[in-house]
């Protein structure tokens, strides 16, 4: 879901076609899109890698070989980074001639409003990050490795949403088919799946529960297959201005690195670091991947994601925590989705009027945004904090999206040792 409006590909097939007439002006053509913004990613960049490098090579007692392969991962999706960034204005031009592009809604009423933005550009990072995850297989797995079938499985079901996700750009489907979709998505994970089925009973429950493991069976591939629903549909919701879907991805991604090599400093299990070690080798591309697709998608946006990307990121980061086997901290990271999700229920479930763009409303005049009644934390930070510019309000949700997962790590410290 974007800040768009999308362009009618439907024609009259009954009339015949009229004579040429003169027209007063000659069509605006088709410009190029903006050179992607640079130096807002190395901003972004200098605040990801600083913390991590210090992490790994520094704070965190990492093995060689493990340490060896996050450097690999991280290098080929470095050349993915540059791939993604000479591909997107190839693939612009593609979609702009079979009609798939958008006005910007936010921008109605100015110049920028009325250029033709291409759409579904999620299709080139998704590409990309299968094909860089797949070339990291040459370098880290065997052919008689546990993880490659799971790993396999993995990236089968990101392909697939990937596939889903760009039917649902062209097609349009509504929104109840698309919350089948990433149930369909996730089959091949959960069929692949031969991890663990149990949980951890908090230290405070043991006694009512009699019990310090749960085997949950069934019920926890149920859960699996939620979560993935849940991620998916939560980021392509949290939408509507420029730069938020992929710079939430990006926020996200970067707490999910953090928290995996955290966790294999502090551990002596080899099971459980290779487990946060295999969420390093899918989130490390993604990460690359979105911010390449950020450099055009920032604001003033050139290219819209489209739900091909918004369904992509979700799945990604879906499959990295269940694979990683930190299911509840991504839900943990994911509050402000969480957020947005309760207060689009009413509208969603059909209690409450729920318009095609639940947007805030732009003054063409001043440049600014108000916030209307629909359920969205957008609208809801406009209400709250007044009127404010959609890049503004963009790094205000992105921040928010910060404290969020600032804030988890805290809980997680405070909580160990006690709660489990």
């Amino acid at each position: 879901m974007a800040a768009r409006k999308r362009a009618s590909a439907t024609t009259d097939a009954t009339q015949k076609p009229e004579p040429e007439k003169p027209k007063p002006e000659s069509p605006r053509p088709d410009l190029p899109i903006r050179s992607p913004k640079f130096p807002t990613i190395f901003k972004f960049l200098l605040v990801i890698l600083i913390p991590y490098s210090y992490l790994i090579f520094y704070h965190c007692k990492i093995d060689y070989e493990l340490k060896r392969s996050i450097s690999i991962s991280a290098f080929v999706s470095m050349m993915g980074f540059f791939v993604t960034v000479k591909m997107i204005p190839v693939a612009s031009k593609y979609v702009l001639r079979r009609n798939l592009f958008g006005y910007d809604i936010n921008k109605k009423g100015t110049p920028d409003g009325s250029i033709k933005v291409p759409e579904s550009l999620g299709i080139v990072v998704g590409i990309v990050f299968l094909v860089v995850t797949i070339l990291f297989q040459y370098f880290n797995f065997t052919a008689d490795s546990n993880w490659l079938v799971e790993y396999n499985a993995a990236l089968a079901s990101i392909c697939f949403m990937i596939l889903l996700g760009f039917v649902d750009d062209v097609l349009d489907v509504p929104w109840r088919v698309k919350l089948v979709l990433p149930s369909i998505a996730a089959l091949p994970l959960l069929m692949a799946y031969a991890g663990h089925t149990t949980i951890i009973i908090p230290k405070p429950l043991v006694p009512y529960v009699g019990l310090e493991i749960l085997d949950l069976g069934w019920i926890y591939k149920l859960y699996m297959g939620l979560l993935a629903v849940f991620c998916t549909n939560s980021i392509n919701i949290h939408a509507g201005i420029n730069g938020l879907e992929v710079g939430q991805t990006v926020v996200i991604s970067c707490a999910i690195l953090i928290h995996n090599i955290v966790q294999i400093g502090a551990s002596t299990d080899p099971e459980y670091k290779q487990a946060h070690a295999f969420s390093i080798y899918l989130v490390q591309p993604l990460l690359a991947t979105s911010l390449a697709l950020l450099s055009y998608n920032w604001y003033p946006s050139s290219v819209f994601v489209g739900d091909t990307y918004t369904y992509f990121a979700g799945m990604a980061m879906a499959v990295a925590g269940i694979l990683g086997h930190f299911s509840e901290t991504l839900l943990i990271f994911f509050a402000p989705q969480v957020l947005n999700f309760l207060l689009s229920l009413p509208q969603l479930a059909g209690i409450i009027p729920c318009p095609r763009h639940r947007l805030p409303k732009f003054d063409p005049k001043s440049g600014l945004l108000t916030g209307t009644n629909d359920g969205t934390l957008v609208n809801l930070f406009l209400r709250q904090f007044g009127r404010m510019s959609e890049k503004s309000l963009c790094i205000q949700l992105l921040v928010f999206q910060g404290v969020c997962c600032g804030f988890c790590f805290l809980l997680r410290w405070f909580l160990t040792g006690w709660y489990k």
